[in-house]
């Protein structure tokens, strides 16, 4: 087995910019559900695509949660 192939079952965001994958959520589910999903400030208070792009590129944890979110949407979207 070649140790440098990655597992195909896994999608990647490579492309994505983290931009899309905010205002993609927040078009298709919307602030309250995002802020149910992954509960941050940024989602539940004065939401904006500006104020949740400054946290997310400075808090990993909080940004795998989201992208995490925007797999599971994709996947629900292609069912």
């Amino acid at each position: 087995m070649d140790a440098t192939k990655k597992p195909a079952s896994r999608p990647t965001l490579d492309g994505i910019t983290l931009e899309a994958i905010v205002t993609q959520l927040s078009e298709s589910i919307g602030w309250e559900e995002m802020g149910y999903a992954v509960p941050i400030r940024c989602f539940t208070h004065d939401p904006s695509i500006k104020s949740s792009l400054k946290f997310l590129r400075r808090t990993p944890w909080a940004r795998e949660k989201v992208e995490q979110l925007y797999l599971q949407q994709i996947k629900r979207s292609r069912i």
